[in-house]
């Protein structure tokens, strides 16, 4: 079967190959646009996340996949669900927020302590060292709705990269071969 793949690339000829890389890169393209507009729409540098974990059962569970926003003059309210990140940290965390004020000198400062629903703690032992709260700058989104099981997709790709990389380079080399 891999042979016959290969002798279809060997048979196109050049214009044909450099049609196919463009409409790759086309497809490619597209998918960044997409993702770029739902950052500009939703405010939120991360519009869709995935749960990669159980700390918020039983409201979310591990491969759900969340829609976010993140609008700088809404509030965030006590008990709301919102994606955070950590400096020093990739992956953004999914918890609960509690709200708390911190008052110094007159001056209000609005800080936040979070925790996962699942969890026993809150999240201080999470969060960089020293850092004993959380801002409004370490928020990427609030949770406005949720597909239930379908970021299981990207769980499974990013616990086996082999699997990850196979199912690109075939999609790749679909799109390359793909006459129509």
């Amino acid at each position: 079967m891999l042979e016959s793949l290969f002798d279809d690339v060997k048979r196109m000829d050049k214009r044909q190959f450099v049609y196919q890389v463009l409409s790759f890169g086309m497809i490619v393209s597209s998918a960044l646009m997409i993702w770029k507009g739902l950052m500009v729409v939703t405010g939120s540098e991360s519009p869709i996340v995935v749960v990669l974990s159980g700390s918020m059962e039983p409201a979310f569970k591990r491969g759900d996949l969340l829609f976010l926003t993140n609008f700088e003059e809404e509030d965030i309210r006590v008990g709301e669900i919102v994606v955070f990140k950590i400096d020093g940290r990739d992956i953004p965390i999914v918890h609960r927020f509690l709200l708390f004020f911190l008052k110094i000198c007159s001056i209000v400062f609005l800080q936040f302590l979070t925790k996962g629903d699942n969890n026993s703690v809150d999240d201080r032992g999470l969060y960089a060292p020293g850092q004993l709260w959380l801002d409004r700058k370490d928020v990427v989104g609030r949770a406005r709705g949720f597909l239930p099981y379908v970021g299981i997709v990207t769980i499974v790709m990013n616990d086996y990269p082999r699997f990850k990389y196979a199912v690109l380079a075939c999609l790749g080399f679909y799109v390359l071969i793909h006459r129509e």
